[in-house]
């Protein structure tokens, strides 16, 4: 089987719009710089500029949900809950890695290219 026989674009389309949003890099990236430590909710609501409440929520459950963080609830007064990258969310890390070095390398290409397209009123 060659790679492109390989890929299947259904269940990559569904992982590539999880990673693809505007916080899911954010928080993967903020929770690998914790190493190994596991941070607490408001921690990363405090270090991710401009996240609100809600949308720290729906990304951290949707990480959950696809096995990238693990949540551990304590039961006490006041409750308090903290998360960490699973293997799996730290596997990631290194793809993620390429692609951010990726995008710096040619990100004044993309902005021109837009900016020409833009420009055509097309």
């Amino acid at each position: 089987m060659t790679r492109d026989q390989a890929f299947l674009p259904q269940p990559a389309n569904g992982v590539c719009g999880r990673l693809g949003d505007k916080w899911t890099v954010q928080v993967i990236w903020r929770l690998s710089l914790a190493e190994g430590r596991r941070l607490r909710f408001s921690h990363l609501k405090r270090e991710i500029d401009g996240i609100t409440q809600r949308m720290l929520t729906l990304t951290l459950r949707g990480l959950e949900r696809d096995g990238f963080v693990r949540r551990h609830y304590f039961p006490e007064v006041p409750p308090r809950v903290e998360y960490e990258l699973t293997e799996l969310g730290a596997g990631i890390l290194a793809s993620l890695q390429a692609l951010n070095f990726w995008i710096r390398d040619n990100f004044s290409r993309i902005e021109e290219n837009r900016r020409v397209f833009d420009e055509a009123g097309e």
